[in-house]
């Protein structure tokens, strides 16, 4: 709520500064506007408006797709994690409970710490530790039986698949708006705000002429603010990316070991970070 609140202030007062500099410089404009023109005028701004129109659609789908492939990613990711606790069930102890426990720590290490680094941005490449244990607990397995020999192999398709989608998740947090698209976008859009005050006419209203210059500007300011958001998709405010998935996986875990009944110590706190 905190950040809809600042977007939303933001985009008031960068309306009312452009409303404000089109008051000011219709006060010395002349009647019908500085164009003499103003077909060729208004042919010239649409092929303006229309470029941007164009570049920011190809933006907004490149940032909603990364967008939506971190949030899948999240979710499948989480929905792995469950499964494995499962496929570690069916090993011999005592990597068995290792495993098992290394999985919880891995789920709570993506809501603690992982997370908050990736709002932060300073997650980087680092892997999650978690991960890196159990592997070197997988490789001390070894399958006796088709059950276990059948679990070690689904277990390496499953540890797969979630490192893939925890590449999905960790990609979107540093996003994927270059900043050279950045500079164009905004300097195309300071081009349209100054185009937009040259149509300054003192023959008509004040408030026709503020609701020309607002409308065009609050538009502009809120799909630069959307594009942000899209672009950084993991933070508290309004449409940001929690970790929800995680957590309900975490919750399915904490009744399944508790149904079999695990109650091995942890090697974890509650954020993930390693014990001792």
């Amino acid at each position: 709520m905190r950040n809809l609140v600042f977007d939303a202030v933001l985009v008031l007062v960068a309306t009312a500064m452009a409303v404000g500099a089109m008051l000011l410089v219709r006060r010395r404009a002349p009647h019908g506007s500085y164009f003499h023109d103003g077909d060729r005028a208004a042919g010239v701004f649409g092929v303006l408006a229309t470029g941007f129109a164009v570049l920011l659609g190809f933006v907004v789908f490149l940032a909603f797709t990364s967008y939506d492939s971190a949030r899948s990613g999240a979710e499948t990711e989480a929905l792995l994690v469950a499964q494995q606790v499962e496929t570690a069930e069916l090993f011999a102890s005592p990597q068995r409970e290792e495993l098992m426990g290394q999985l919880v720590c891995y789920a709570r290490s993506v809501v603690g710490v992982q997370w908050d680094r990736m709002e932060d941005g300073t997650l980087g490449e680092q892997r999650n530790p978690w991960a890196v244990e159990m592997f070197r607990t997988l490789r001390t397995v070894e399958p006796s039986t088709a059950s276990e020999q059948s679990a070690y192999d689904l277990w390496l398709s499953q540890r797969q698949d979630r490192e893939t989608a925890r590449n999905d998740r960790v990609h979107g947090a540093v996003g994927v708006i270059p900043t050279p698209l950045w500079v164009v976008l905004f300097f195309t859009s300071g081009l349209i705000v100054l185009y937009m005050l040259f149509f300054a006419d003192s023959g008509e209203r004040a408030t026709v002429q503020a609701l020309l210059m607002g409308t065009v500007v609050s538009v502009l300011t809120s799909m630069l603010l959307l594009l942000n958001l899209l672009n950084n998709p993991f933070h508290d405010g309004v449409g940001g990316l929690q970790p929800v998935a995680m957590e309900r996986s975490l919750q399915v875990i904490d009744e399944e070991v508790t149904d079999i009944g695990f109650d091995e110590a942890l090697p974890c706190d509650d954020r993930g970070n390693a014990l001792g």
